[in-house]
């Protein structure tokens, strides 16, 4: 196993990957600053104090690896899937035609480094910066990431399988977390990395009136095309990432039939260029409310094009939401949320094109529309639904309808025990817009009255209703490392070197 963590300003020349120990150094180390310093700062945890971390996948592997990192408390990480350990859902279940949307080159899992991944990427002769690479290599990366940290930690990071079912505060100070096999396990902070909650079931359609088999709530699927023939219809609902994912799966396991992806517009991810010039980005958010936005936007657009125009946003985009009001946000949700991002989320030069020839055989269709019912038609399904600016309906029938709408954030319609306990008890509240966990400025969870909890942490895209940019690696990197800093005491480092 390769197990070479470099750091950043560390001389290259020579290192092999299994240097990791050499690297394995306190965070002051690396940028200069003076050990004794830290006596200075208010004491939040120490190498004596237990974190838990519920959720193993990219948010919570790399949250632990961070507190190892900065020598701070020990971890312990729970996870109820050993395959998804460090790679969570979208890197342990994806194919191998299915490609990262991001160039490796700002794929590093550790934002004080940003050419880690790309080191780790040429040592083992699977590309450079410019590539797209395979989820699933990405996966193998920040699973060797995360092996490797445990590997050196001399006990002090541990990965417990199972499910965390229940948090409670303990009297005084810390908590305790229960297992649904009954297990208990006390910890000083509780780190929630829940990930994204599974897609609702779309508006129109009841799995349970369906036939067997015909209903898909997994997009994932292994056997998504199983007993399919040339002469069937998929229907995607959504016609997003996910969407895509799905059908370059069906594609993959030689699905030959046709492929309709829909949603209420009809919007598909552009695609990413080879060959773009870089930015640099605006140091100043654009001041005003949403049409003063989509005419910054256009203005740029036109002299530098749309790519640049939304990339060199990245920098102030979280400043944007979190200076803008709640109803700024509703209304940057319910009408310009799909078209920022077909264009912010973009898919590789690969995908595209292989998305391109579905579309152009006739294989694919993306169509606005709205589902109107589903109903039993023999082993298939009836499904009408009716074109968008139309008043008539449309009448398919699909031997699979898989829902593609993507990851969900209303925690009142989770089915997941932990959320609904946590829900019960008052310990955590959606956020105003439900996109996910109500947290602070320090990802403290708030609770049901209002005030924030110094015992439970959340981070990840369920965070999203305070920060709306954390969904992506860039975003979750930077916001663990930050509360890794925070939990151990390390506040007084200067600067992640980004």
């Amino acid at each position: 196993m390769a197990s070479h963590l470099p750091l950043a300003g560390e001389d290259r020349e020579g290192a092999g990957l299994a240097d990791f120990d050499r690297a394995w150094l306190p965070a002051a180390a690396r940028v200069g600053e003076r050990m004794d310093d830290r006596a200075t700062m208010p004491r939040i945890a120490g190498p004596e104090d237990h974190v838990v971390v519920v959720g193993g996948g990219f948010s919570g592997a790399l949250f632990a690896v961070n507190l190892m990192r900065h020598e701070g408390p020990r971890v312990t990480l729970v996870e109820r899937r050993d395959r998804q350990l460090a790679r969570g859902v979208a890197y342990s279940a994806a194919h191998p035609d299915h490609l990262l949307n991001v160039r490796a080159g700002n794929m590093s899992a550790l934002p004080d480094d940003p050419d880690h991944f790309v080191r780790w990427l040429e040592a083992h002769g699977k590309g450079d910066r410019k590539t797209f690479v395979p989820r699933t290599t990405y996966g193998a990366y920040l699973r060797e990431l995360l092996d490797a940290a445990i590997a050196v930690s001399d006990g002090r990071l541990v990965h417990v399988e199972g499910e965390v079912c229940a948090i409670e505060p303990v009297e005084g100070e810390g908590v305790t977390l229960t297992m649904a096999d009954g297990r208990a396990i006390a910890a000083d902070t509780a780190v929630l990395a829940l990930g994204n909650l599974p897609p609702h079931t779309p508006p129109g359609l009841k799995p349970e009136a369906l036939p067997a088999g015909v209903y898909c709530a997994d997009p994932w699927a292994a056997d998504l095309a199983e007993g399919l023939g040339a002469d069937d219809t998929v229907v995607l609902v959504g016609t997003g990432l996910t969407a895509i994912d799905a059908a370059l799966l069906l594609d993959a396991q030689g699905f030959a039939g046709h492929i309709l992806a829909t949603s209420r517009r009809g919007l598909s991810p552009r695609r990413h260029v080879d060959g773009a010039p870089a930015h640099r980005g605006v140091s100043d958010k654009p001041q005003g409310g949403l049409t003063d936005l989509v005419r910054h936007v256009r203005n740029r657009a036109s002299t530098e094009g749309w790519r640049c125009a939304v990339d060199e946003l990245r920098p102030v985009t979280q400043m944007l939401w979190s200076a803008a009001s709640q109803d700024l946000r509703g209304r940057f949700l319910r009408h310009l949320r799909p078209y920022w991002d077909v264009h912010r989320h973009r898919l590789a030069p690969a995908v595209a094109d292989r998305v391109k020839a579905l579309v152009a055989t006739g294989r694919l269709t993306f169509a606005a529309g709205k589902i109107v019912s589903a109903e039993a038609d023999g082993p298939q399904a009836k499904l009408t639904w009716r074109p968008r600016g139309e008043t008539a309906t449309v009448v398919t029938h699909a031997a699979r309808i898989v829902n593609c709408t993507g990851p969900q954030g209303d925690l009142l319609r989770s089915e997941e025990p932990l959320v609904k306990h946590l829900l019960a008890a008052g310990l955590i509240r959606p956020d105003p817009l439900r996109l996910g966990v109500d947290v602070d400025a320090q990802s403290r969870v708030i609770r049901a009255d209002g005030t924030p909890d110094d015992r439970i942490h959340c981070i990840g895209p369920m965070t999203r209703g305070g920060l709306w940019e954390v969904v992506a690696v860039p975003d979750i990197r930077v916001q663990s490392w930050d509360l890794a800093r925070r939990l151990s005491n390390a506040q007084w480092v200067g600067g992640e070197g980004l």
